[in-house]
């Protein structure tokens, strides 16, 4: 598996800060699990910050960080730089197979509309934004749509192509509210993606404002 996009620096500088929304770390958690290329970074990026916390005055911490549970759930991945096993039959990251299960083709999903699927997935707690997984037939466009804030895509199976490139199996589109698109899946494999925002996507086309409160999107 060849990765060719992944989250842009600051995404990943975010994350091992802990600084990201639960939505946005499950999606660069499980993009990790499939990435060597991430998880060193990472690795490093966590090293350099243990190494300034160290030296910073001690402040004292009012309410739990929701991220710290997702981290330790990663930390078999993040910590130094061997991956984790994987089941031999499972097709899903560890972050989330916990709340869907191991396999894609198990996964109860709901219809949204010809060709189009999801299931919401909801990480526990108060849940800042938006965490789902999207399944689109294959040649089947999405509504076009723009955002009103960060949005991860991490391709799990099949592939997809839009304005900014095509993207298959462990690459993720890194996004912001200055994007506006319109993915199509493949002709052949379909898609199936873990999609994460910060905020309601924006769509565009008359489809897309029809689904939009069918998604919570």
């Amino acid at each position: 598996m060849s990765i060719l996009h992944h989250p842009d620096a600051a995404t990943l500088m975010s994350f091992a800060g802990g600084g990201l929304a639960a939505p946005l770390a499950a999606v660069v958690a499980s993009h990790m699990a499939l990435c060597p290329r991430c998880r060193n970074d990472v690795a490093r990026l966590t090293e350099i910050g243990a190494a300034a916390f160290a030296t910073a005055p001690p402040e004292p911490v009012e309410h739990p960080i929701p991220i710290m549970l997702l981290r330790a759930t990663e930390a078999e991945i993040t910590g130094g730089h061997a991956e984790r096993p994987e089941p031999p039959d499972s097709d899903v990251p560890p972050a989330i197979a916990q709340f869907v299960g191991a396999r894609l083709d198990a996964i109860q999903w709901r219809r949204l509309g010809i060709g189009i699927w999801h299931m919401p997935i909801h990480l526990g707690g108060a849940q800042r934004g938006d965490l789902r997984l999207l399944k689109i037939a294959p040649g089947r466009p999405m509504p076009e749509h723009g955002h009103r804030g960060a949005e991860l895509t991490l391709v799990l199976a099949g592939r997809y192509r839009d304005e900014v490139g095509e993207f298959a199996r462990g690459d993720v589109a890194d996004l912001d509210e200055e994007v506006e698109h319109r993915p199509v899946s493949d002709a052949v494999e379909g898609c199936i993606c873990l999609i994460a925002s910060e905020r309601r996507a924006r769509f565009t086309g008359m489809l897309g404002r029809v689904l939009q409160p069918l998604t919570g999107m």
